[in-house]
C-alpha cells in the first residue's frame, strides 16, 4: 500500500520547498469533534491542528520541530521540508484517527485554537 493510500482521506501535496499533508475538514471523524461541540470545537482545520499538536507532543515529540502546522478554517495542513518525516507523521496520525478510542483520548487534551 502506498503512503497516499495509507493516509486517505488526507492528501500529500509537493511544493517547491516543502511537502504538505492536507485534509478538507468537516466530514472525516466529524462524530468525534461533535462530542466536544459544547467546548466550541467544530471539526474545522483549527480543531484538527489542535489535535495534531497533542499528537506530536505526546506521540512523536521527535518530529515536533520538523513538522509544522498551518491549519485554516476549512483545511488542516501540516508541512515540512523533510518529506520522509512528514510522511512518517501522516501515516501515524492517520492510524491514530482510525482508532476512535485513541483519537478521543488525545482529543480530550486538545485546546481550542
Amino acid at each position: 500500500m502506498s503512503t497516499l493510500e495509507a493516509i486517505s482521506p488526507f492528501q500529500i501535496v509537493q511544493g517547491d520547498r516543502s511537502t504538505s499533508v492536507i485534509l478538507n475538514a468537516g466530514d472525516y471523524r466529524a462524530d468525534i469533534f461533535a462530542e466536544r461541540a459544547e467546548d466550541g470545537f467544530e471539526g474545522n482545520g483549527y480543531d484538527w491542528g489542535s489535535l495534531a499538536t497533542v499528537f506530536l507532543e505526546e506521540k512523536m515529540p521527535e518530529l515536533k520541530d520538523i513538522v509544522r502546522l498551518d491549519p485554516e478554517g476549512s483545511m488542516f495542513c501540516a508541512y515540512s521540508s523533510d518529506r520522509q518525516a512528514l510522511e512518517t507523521f501522516a501515516v501515524a496520525f492517520h492510524a491514530m484517527c482510525e482508532n476512535k478510542e485513541q483519537m478521543r483520548d488525545l482529543f480530550s487534551r486538545a485546546e481550542l485554537d
